[in-house]
C-alpha cells in the first residue's frame, strides 16, 4: 500500500523507508516557530537545564523563528517586559529568524514564515499556535504544539511521540462563482465535517479547483483545516508553490516536491463540487454553524474586520478594496482593516489601494492579530454583531462574550460594509 503525503513527509523526517498509519515516531524538526508566547516556552526551556550544570542552549538556532504579532506594539507593561525578556534571549542564542516590531520585517507569523522562504514543501514545522496548520499549503507537514512540547524542541530538534495520523482526502472540483473564494470553500467543508470530524487527521486537498488556487487561497483552506480538529491541512507541492516561493518568498535554490502515492489509503474521501457554492457564513457561536448566505442576508452589524491570518494577504484586501471603491461604509460600521504583513502592507500603499478604502471609510490598522483574539484593538460592545474574515468565533473571541461574531470572505465583509447588514456580494 502507498503512503499519504504526511506519511511520505514522515518517513522523511525519521529516516524510514516507510511510516504506517498509527506508528509512534519522533521526527526531526525543520523549523519552530513561536510569538509572544516564546515568554512561556523559555520559561519550559530553562527548567530543562536546571540542576544540570549546562548552559541552556538551542539546538540549532538556524531552524527557531520568532514572530511578535499577537499584542504589537505592546499593549501593557507586562506584554512589554515579556517581549523584552525574549529579544534578549534571541541575541544571546544567535536567533536570526526574528521579527520584531518594524515596518520593514514584521507581521503576522503564519504570513511571515511563507513571505520568507521559511517553510518549504516536504518538512516538519512546527509552532505554538494552533494555525501553525497554514503552513501546509506549501507541503510542509505543520502543525501546532504546546509551550512544554516546544521547549523540548528547542532542546532537542525532534518532537516527541507523535501517532502517524489518517488523512481525509479532499477533492474538489468545479469553478467559483463571481464573489466565492476559498473562504467560503473552507467554511462548507468545516460545515459538513463538523468542528470534530477531522480530529486527530490530515486534510490533504486535490482536484482541479485546488491546482487552480493561488498560494493566497490554499493558506487559507490549511490555516482553518484546524477548525474542524484536523492535525494539519496539507497541499500536494505543484508547480504554483515553486512559482510562489521563487517570486514571492525569494528562494533561489531547488525545491523538491513530493506527492503521495496513487494507491494512498485515506480513511475518508470528501467530494466538493465548487460551482454549487454561493458565499458562506459560519454564524454564532461555533465555526462549524455553516450557512449560505440568503440564510442570515439583513442582518444588522456594527464592526467588519477585514485581516488576519487566515484573509489578510494583498488579494483579500484588494477584492474588498475593489467592492468599497467609491462607495461609502454605513455610518454605524466600524470596518477595520489588517493587513497580514508590512510587506503586504507596503504593496497596498503603493498601489492606492490603502486610499480607496480610507476614502471609504475603513480604518487601517498595523498587521495584528489583537483583534482576531480580543486581546488587542477592535473590541466589541456587549451585544454588538460583528462581521469577520478571521477563522474563530466562539464566545468571548474577539474580546466580548456578550457579542455576535459571523465569520465571512473579504468580498461579503466589504459589501455588508457598505450596506450595513449582511449582504450577499453578488446581489444588488
Amino acid at each position: 500500500m502507498g503512503m499519504t503525503l504526511v506519511q511520505k513527509i514522515l518517513s522523511r523526517a525519521t529516516g524510514r523507508p516507510s511510516v504506517e498509519v498509527g506508528d509512534i515516531v519522533e521526527p526531526s524538526v525543520d523549523l519552530a516557530m513561536s510569538h509572544e508566547n516564546a515568554a512561556l516556552v523559555l520559561n519550559q526551556f530553562m527548567e530543562i537545564f536546571k540542576g544540570t550544570g549546562l548552559p541552556p542552549k538551542i539546538w540549532d538556532p538556524s531552524k527557531i523563528a520568532i514572530i511578535f504579532d499577537h499584542r504589537v506594539p505592546a499593549e501593557s507593561s507586562k506584554t512589554a517586559t515579556n517581549q523584552k525578556t525574549v529579544r534578549n534571549f534571541v541575541a544571546e542564542q544567535g536567533i536570526t529568524k526574528f521579527h520584531d516590531i518594524r515596518g520593514d520585517q514584521g507581521g503576522i507569523c503564519h504570513q511571515i514564515l511563507p513571505e520568507n522562504g521559511y517553510v518549504r514543501p516536504g518538512r516538519i514545522v512546527v509552532g505554538t499556535d494552533s494555525h501553525t496548520t497554514t503552513h501546509g499549503a506549501l507541503g510542509a507537514f505543520s502543525f501546532g504544539i504546546g509551550a512544554t512540547e516546544m521547549a523540548s524542541v528547542w532542546a532537542l530538534g525532534t518532537v516527541l511521540n507523535v501517532e502517524v495520523p489518517n488523512t481525509i482526502k479532499v477533492e474538489v472540483r468545479g469553478e467559483f462563482e463571481k464573489h466565492v473564494s476559498a473562504k467560503d470553500l473552507i467554511l462548507h467543508i468545516i460545515g459538513r465535517l463538523s468542528a470534530q470530524g477531522a480530529n486527530f487527521k490530515v486534510m490533504e486537498y486535490h482536484g482541479e479547483t485546488i491546482r487552480k488556487l493561488p498560494t493566497s487561497g490554499r493558506l487559507v483552506l490549511c490555516n482553518m483545516s484546524v477548525e474542524a480538529g484536523a492535525t494539519s491541512g496539507l497541499v500536494p507541492p505543484d508547480e504554483e508553490t515553486l512559482e510562489y516561493l521563487k517570486n514571492e518568498a525569494g528562494v533561489q535554490d531547488m525545491v523538491p516536491l513530493i506527492s503521495p502515492d496513487p494507491d494512498a489509503c485515506y480513511s475518508q474521501i470528501l467530494e466538493v463540487d465548487a460551482s454549487t457554492l454561493s458565499p458562506q457564513l459560519a454564524c454564532p457561536h461555533a465555526v462549524d454553524n455553516v450557512v449560505a448566505i440568503r440564510e442570515r442576508e439583513g442582518i444588522r452589524i456594527d464592526q467588519v474586520v477585514i485581516g488576519s491570518c487566515t484573509n489578510g494577504r494583498y488579494d483579500d484586501i484588494a477584492s474588498a478594496a475593489e467592492i468599497l471603491k467609491g462607495r461609502k461604509i454605513a455610518p454605524h460600521v466600524r470596518a477595520l482593516i489588517f493587513p497580514a504583513s508590512w510587506r503586504i502592507y507596503s504593496r497596498l500603499l503603493r498601489n492606492g489601494i490603502l486610499d480607496d478604502l480610507l476614502q471609504a471609510g475603513a480604518v487601517i490598522m498595523n498587521p495584528g492579530c489583537g483583534c482576531c483574539l480580543g486581546v488587542h484593538q477592535g473590541a466589541l460592545g456587549d451585544e454588538e454583531v460583528a462581521l469577520s474574515t478571521t477563522n474563530r468565533n466562539f464566545p468571548g473571541r474577539m474580546g466580548n462574550p456578550k457579542s455576535q461574531v459571523y465569520l465571512c470572505s473579504p468580498e461579503v465583509a466589504a459589501a455588508s460594509a457598505i450596506a450595513g447588514a449582511i449582504k450577499d456580494p453578488g446581489r444588488r
